[in-house]
C-alpha cells in the first residue's frame, strides 16, 4: 500500500469514528419581542445594518400546542447581520405590549438577555447610520477598548443594549 493511501486511510478512520455533532448548526436565533415591531424593524435594518431574510407566522391553535402563548397568534420578521446559511438570527416579535426596560439606562437593571455584541471591520458606517437616525450613544462612546479596537454602544427602542467593537485602523 503507498504513503498516500495509508495516510488517507487512516484519516478517513479517524473522522468516521469521531462522534456525531450535537448541534446541526454553531449559530443560534435569539427571539426578542418588542414593543412596535416596525421601529424595531426599521432601527435593526438602518441603525445596525441588519438584513431581512424571512418572515412567518405563528397561528394560535400551534402557539399554543407549542406552548408559546395563551391564545395569541404572532408574526416573526428574521433579521442576520448577513444572509449566510450559518450567520446568527435575530427573530423579531411583537404582542404589543409595553416595554419595560426603554428607561433603564446600564445593563445590571434588568435580568434576562440585554445586550447584543457585534464584531465589525469598521465602526465608521455604523457611526454614520447611528448619527443619521439620531441615536444617542451610551456614555462616553466611541472609546478606545486598547490599543487595536475601538467600542461603541447604543440601545434599541425596547432598551436593549448593543455593543459594537471594531478595529482602530477601520478609523
Amino acid at each position: 500500500m503507498s504513503i498516500v493511501a495509508f495516510f488517507v486511510l487512516t484519516i478517513f478512520t479517524a473522522c468516521s469514528s469521531l462522534p456525531p455533532k450535537e448541534f446541526a448548526k454553531t449559530a443560534i436565533s435569539i427571539g426578542v419581542v418588542v414593543e412596535d415591531l416596525n421601529k424595531s424593524l426599521d432601527f435593526y435594518t438602518n441603525v445596525v445594518g441588519m438584513v431581512p431574510v424571512r418572515e412567518f407566522s405563528i397561528d394560535v391553535e400551534k402557539a399554543n400546542r407549542m406552548g408559546l402563548s395563551n391564545g395569541e397568534s404572532f408574526d416573526i420578521k428574521v433579521l442576520k447581520l448577513e444572509n449566510a446559511e450559518q450567520a446568527t438570527e435575530l427573530k423579531l416579535m411583537s404582542f404589543n405590549n409595553s416595554t419595560n426596560h426603554s428607561d433603564q439606562n446600564y445593563i445590571p437593571e434588568a435580568n434576562g438577555i440585554r445586550y447584543m455584541t457585534i464584531f465589525v471591520n469598521s465602526l465608521t458606517p455604523i457611526l454614520e447610520r447611528i448619527k443619521n437616525n439620531q441615536v444617542e450613544t451610551l456614555g462616553e462612546t466611541p472609546i478606545m477598548l486598547d490599543e487595536n479596537r475601538r467600542f461603541v454602544a447604543i440601545q434599541d427602542p425596547d432598551g436593549n443594549f448593543i455593543e459594537f467593537i471594531g478595529f482602530v485602523n477601520s478609523f
